[in-house]
């Protein structure tokens, strides 16, 4: 794909991505105890599927767990409603399913536009099209993380605000890198978030729903504030 999208230091993302992983963050949720983690389900329960909505699988089909898939659908037609006019419906995503089915560790996304193929999202270019695709992640999924090479990686379970260390890290990455807001941080980035144009506590699960939404737009230049 083109060098449309504001190119973003690689450094500066992946360590502000990663930062919060180990900050202990006042006044956020905790995420959810086991009790609450989505069930071990048996691999004799997958599916074999070459797509995801639109878009066939590089390497050809792959087993899933069902409602997973549902999920990634889901996530990739919201990826989609959000992204550039010009751009299609991705026609191919490039990505590994975990062996049991219930992880998905995405490298990139293409799209076709003038008749060529293009990378919209590509793991390993640090752009503003990166931090959109992971906001669009971050609202479908409740883990979401960044690996060494840029690529993403999503477990199932219902999306939402869980206060994860996964989940403070972007959205400090989000607000410096995609706002502009640059003094924030993991212990002060709501009110940043705030004042930058959402009312709604983005700590909650309507605000993290719409933040994320925003960011997902904002990245991909579908929208301005």
């Amino acid at each position: 794909m083109n060098n449309s999208h504001t190119s973003l230091p690689r450094r500066r993302i992946l360590l502000g991505v990663a930062a919060a992983s180990a900050v202990t963050v006042a006044g956020t949720t905790a995420a959810p105890p086991a009790g609450g983690a989505t069930p071990a389900r048996s691999v004799r329960n997958l599916v074999s599927l070459d797509r995801i909505a639109t878009a066939r699988l590089a390497d050809g089909p792959a087993r899933f767990q069902a409602d997973f898939h549902e999920r990634l659908d889901a996530w990739l037609a919201f990826w989609s409603a959000n992204s550039p006019r010009v751009w299609s419906a991705p026609v191919e995503v490039d990505g590994r399913v975990a062996a049991d089915g219930d992880a998905f560790t995405l490298r990139a996304i293409r799209i076709t536009r003038d008749d060529e193929t293009r990378d919209a999202f590509a793991a390993g270019r640090s752009d503003a099209a990166h931090l959109a695709t992971l906001a669009s992640l971050h609202h479908h999924f409740p883990s979401v993380r960044v690996e060494a090479d840029g690529a993403l990686r999503v477990a199932d379970g219902p999306a939402g605000w869980n206060g994860s260390a996964e989940q403070v890290a972007f959205a400090v990455a989000a607000c410096r890198e995609l706002w502009g807001l640059r003094a924030a941080d993991a212990t002060d980035w709501r009110e940043h978030a705030s004042r930058a144009g959402h009312p709604t506590d983005p700590a909650s699960r309507s605000g993290w729903a719409a933040f994320t939404r925003a960011s997902l737009r904002r990245g991909l230049r579908t929208e301005s504030y």
